[in-house]
Parts: structure tokens; sequence; C-alpha cells
């Protein structure tokens, strides 16, 4: 039994369907969108965010990968990483068409999420999310990210329906990892805060109690 067919067993009848008709980026993106972000220390696998209907950037985005290698594209994340203490890192996974990246996540923000498949490098295509990546003080925070992993390399930890399996997945292999950097320290410091309008923009449907820095412990 594949991987993937292994996952859909563990998936109740309902939950098997709305899988099963995840079959372009784009349709994964919007089931991601359909849940309910919460965001908790429970990290879950990506079983358990189908059965509980909610999650965060982290698991959110393997299920969001494990849907993708599903539809004939590796399952690939990366972690995008902000100036430490300033927000929540965020957790992307990628796919690839004709040569050009594209993204998907799971985010409480409306801006952080889809991305088409248009970009050519890695570091164009984080680059699209750095004017969007604001903390709750109004700082544009993002400052790097990780080289990519491949997810199918992990399928011995069965994270795609143990819990236990998929937190040693995203803290011993996937967190962690050294983050290129996308500026440098002189350029952080000429950095502006965004203003109240664009940060009323960022937040538009955002639960705001959820986030970094507002949400409790």
């Amino acid at each position: 039994m594949s991987f993937i067919t292994e996952f859909q067993s563990h998936l109740p009848a309902d939950l098997r369907k709305k899988f099963l008709s995840l079959n372009t980026p784009f349709a994964i993106q919007e089931y991601l969108d359909s849940l309910t972000y919460i965001g908790e220390e429970r990290d879950r696998s990506p079983l358990n965010v189908m059965l509980d209907g909610q999650s965060h950037c982290l698991d959110g985005g393997f299920l969001a990968a494990l849907a993708l290698w599903r539809i004939g594209f590796k399952p690939l994340l990366i972690d995008i990483v902000p100036d430490p203490g300033k927000d929540d890192d965020h957790v992307l996974a990628l796919y690839r068409i004709d040569g050009r990246w594209g993204a998907l996540a799971k985010s409480n923000y409306v801006n952080l999420g889809f991305r088409e498949p248009v970009y050519r490098d890695l570091r164009e295509l984080v680059m699209t999310y750095f004017e969007h990546y604001v903390s709750i003080h109004q700082e544009k925070a993002l400052r790097g990210y990780t080289r990519p992993m491949d997810a199918s390399r992990y399928t011995r930890l069965h994270w795609a329906w143990d819990e236990a399996g998929a937190n040693q997945l995203y803290h011993k292999h996937f967190y962690g990892r050294k983050a290129i950097p996308l500026i440098t320290g002189r350029m952080a410091k000429r950095l502006s805060l965004v203003t109240d309008r664009v940060y009323a923009a960022e937040t538009l449907y955002t639960n705001l109690s959820e986030s970094f820095g507002n949400r409790k412990s």
C-alpha cells in the first residue's frame, strides 16, 4: 500500500471524498482557507487537521504538501522566518509548473497564502510575502527562508496519520534549518512601519486574538 493510499484509508468516507476532490493547487488552497485557523501549540498530523477541521500554518502546510503529492507534485516545504521575537514563522508548500514556482499556505492573514506558479526562483517567490508579513506592531518582519525539504523522504515516520511521527518530522527535521537571509542588517534598520491604512488592509478577516503577541500561551 502506498503512503498516500494508507493515509486515505484512515479517513472517514466524507473526508476521503473531500481529499480526492483536491485535484488542483488552487482547490487545495481553497480547502486550507475553509479550515479554522488556531494558533495553538499542538501540531496536528494531516489526518487530524482534516478530522478536526482546524490548523495553523505548520500542520496546514504539511497537509497541503501531501495533497500536492497525490496529484503529482513533490511534497516540498520551506519555512519563511521573521526577525526573532517579532512574529511567527510561516510554512509554504511549494509546487512547480513549467519551471516556475508557486506556493500554498494556511494563514491567519489574507495575503500570506496562495501564489501562482509564475516565479523564476524561490527567492523571487518568497519576496512576494515581504510587504505583507506584518507584525501586530506594524513592522515588516520577514528576514529569511530555508531550503526546500522533501517530505516524501520521511515516510518511515508515518507523518500523514501518526501525530507523534508528524511532530518528529516537524521539529527534528523541518524546524531549525538554517535560513538564507533576504535582507541585510542595514536594510532592516531602514525599514518603515506600515501605515494604519495598510495594516487595516493586511489584517482584513484576521482573527487578531490568534496573532503572535496577542494570543494566550
